[in-house]
């Protein structure tokens, strides 16, 4: 950095916050900062001031545990300043706008266009419009193409990094993969260029592209034919490899211990651990299954001395135990057993975000919810054997029967069942079969809670994923959705269960996104400008802005959304890489017609193309540690 822009930075001014902007707003705290654990670093002894983004309200990106590990990882390096940045609500975004003031970030209160790095966490595709209108509140053009050495570098990371195309216009560099060690090297990588007497964005552009795990949009051409049919990707840079490799930290690093604690509610308030990374399950629609490979168990005795810290700098009542399937750790009766003993003395409740559907789950609630009975969630996902069988979700109705009956019997009142619909070769039969499942489940309720038992039913449309074997399947049809949502309502239609289900109109711009190449950029960026933003919120969706968007780039979502796909058809994320083989998932999706179900991969391992692309000598990676003297392993 050049003295005039090093001056100029430190001596930016903070945002200032008069209660005229702040007391109008529906929760204030979201945007004062100073919240218990927060860092403050001297924002003119650092050498590299980064933004860590999270394009959605504070509510819920304060609840992603990835946001918070990066913000400690990077607070760690002593020349680094790591603030934190969350998208405005409506009513805070018009008091910004009205009294002129830029985004900023929360601890420093320093405008984001003084930053040097602006980091994004994508985690989906309705986040995206929300990436524009953050960068739009900062001031900052929102084309990577048109910001130079002068402007933040836009770096972009999370589940929604691994189909980087429809943002690959505005983001300069995406990490794919985990974060905790490419981050750093991006640090070293920027910090080395910013030193250098002479500066260029293409120089930085071509250091970050030389990083494992690091795709830079500017270097790569998408090809098409004459019908605008995609070809594939091309490199135009001789830094820019074919593929990106994903990064892969094959040991869990430390997790944070003092995590920021928020003054007002969140979507997940409460101290969490990362128990284990990954899953064995092998769900044929679930995108997280195979992008979290290979499964890494964190061992009993780093969880207990993580959980200790965690209560002890945060105050914290209740801890969660994360993880994509929690019961499946190899030692998580143990894990619960150590934890309730640790801390006997005090009002400490433990939570286990996800069960199986089995009695084992039931016999964990049990143990971790002794008093409190609020509520158990299953996710049996369809409702036929076939169908089930058909996305490898290896549950029988015994097994969901068998679960609800010791939920009832222990004393829950309400079980919450999730499914999907549209799921791949699905029949009225198999949505139908969904409230056979539920009349059944309510039945075994009423056994022993008579009126009381309720079953609450939540139906996802079905959203074809990239990475996934199902990543060639298109959307339901709009006509075989209505029939189906109809179908199930009136299967489910019983005094004692209450069904909701997603908007169609989301799933199908959600599949688009999903699915698309990098033209969807533009429709993009025109339905931001025509007012698109947090997408995911029900009352700020606007299907208008985004019908107009494809409209006048001369395109329709069921383009992207509804086309089937074929093996040999190029897809717009062949140039990611995620570590499980196309000819695995191929398979999958083979098996997946033929109604042919795969063993978890804790029994035997399936080559997916995992263990030999990382090198890894072991798949999963358990914590192998022995149970204590006299309990069971």
């Amino acid at each position: 950095m050049g003295n005039v822009e090093r001056r100029r930075r430190a001596e930016a001014p903070q945002v200032q916050l008069s209660a005229e902007i702040l007391l109008p707003q529906a929760k204030p705290a979201r945007y004062t900062g100073g919240e218990w654990n927060a860092r403050q670093k001297d924002w003119r002894a650092a050498e590299i001031h980064l933004a860590l983004a999270y394009p959605d309200i504070y509510d819920v990106g304060m609840s992603n545990l990835g946001f918070q590990i990066l913000y400690e990882i990077a607070n760690d390096i002593p020349d680094v300043l790591c603030d934190r940045v969350y998208a405005p609500w409506v009513d805070m975004e018009e008091a910004m706008r009205r009294h002129g003031l830029p985004l900023y970030g929360l601890e420093s209160r320093r405008p984001l266009a003084e930053f040097d790095i602006i980091g994004f966490q994508l985690p989906y595709e309705l986040n995206m419009t929300n990436v524009l209108h953050m960068l739009d509140l900062a001031g900052l053009p929102l084309l990577s193409a048109q910001r130079d050495e002068g402007h933040p570098l836009v770096i972009a990371g999370g589940s929604g990094a691994y189909h980087p195309e429809p943002m690959a216009d505005f983001i300069d560099a995406f990490a794919i993969g985990d974060g905790e060690e490419v981050l750093v090297e991006i640090l070293d990588v920027y910090r080395a260029w910013r030193r250098r007497p002479h500066r260029f964005r293409l120089q930085l552009l071509e250091e970050l592209a030389r990083l494992e795990g690091v795709y830079v949009p500017a270097f790569y051409r998408p090809r098409y034919d004459s019908k605008g049919r995609y070809l594939g990707l091309q490199p135009v840079h001789p830094d820019a490899p074919e593929r990106v490799c994903r990064r892969v930290v094959e040991r869990l690093p430390l997790a944070p211990v003092r995590p920021v604690v928020p003054y007002i509610s969140i979507v997940h308030d409460r101290a969490m651990v990362e128990i284990q990374r990954g899953c064995t399950q092998g769900c044929r629609f679930c995108q997280a299954g195979i992008i979290y490979r290979p499964v890494r168990e964190r061992s009993v005795e780093e969880i207990c001395r993580l959980a200790q810290e965690l209560i002890d700098h945060t105050g914290y009542e209740e801890l969660g135990l994360l993880s994509l399937s929690s019961a499946d750790h190899s030692q998580i009766v143990e894990i619960i057993r150590r934890l309730k003993a640790q801390f006997a003395d005090r009002p400490l409740s433990l939570s286990l975000p996800s069960l199986r559907v089995d009695s084992f789950s039931v016999e964990l609630a049990n143990m971790i919810q002794e008093r409190r009975r609020s509520g158990l969630t299953f996710a049996p996902e369809a409702g036929s054997q076939r169908l089930r069988d058909v996305i490898n979700k290896k549950v029988r109705a015994e097994d969901l029967f068998q679960a609800t009956e010791a939920a009832f019997q222990s004393g829950w009142l309400r079980i919450k069942l999730y499914f999907m619909i549209g799921l791949p070769t699905e029949t009225v039969e198999d949505v139908r079969a969904i409230g056979e499942l539920v009349r059944e489940v309510l039945d075994i309720g009423r056994r022993y809670a008579g009126r009381r038992a309720q079953v609450a039913v939540s139906a996802a449309t079905f959203v074809p994923k990239p990475h996934t074997p199902f990543q060639w399947v298109p959307l339901v049809a709009e006509d075989t959705l209505a029939e189906h949502i109809a179908v199930l309502q009136d299967a489910t239609r019983v005094k004692g269960v209450h069904l909701s289900w997603h908007a169609p109109i989301t799933s199908l711009l959600e599949a688009a996104l999903a699915r698309g190449d990098r033209r969807l950029g533009q429709v993009i960026h025109r339905a931001w400008q025509l007012g698109a933003k947090f997408d995911a919120w029900e009352e700020q969706f606007r299907p208008a802005a985004w019908e107009q968007a494809f409209a006048e780039n001369g395109l329709h979502p069921d383009d992207f959304a509804r086309r089937p796909l074929d093996y040999a058809d190029a897809l717009p994320w062949d140039h990611i890489d995620a570590g499980v083989t196309k000819a695995f998932l191929w398979a999958e999706y083979q098996r997946a017609l033929r109604g042919e179900i795969l063993s978890d991969c804790r029994e035997v391992c399936h080559g997916c193309g995992i263990r030999g692309r990382f090198h890894l000598l072991a798949c999963p990676l358990l914590a192998e540690e022995p149970a204590a003297e006299g309990k069971p392993a």
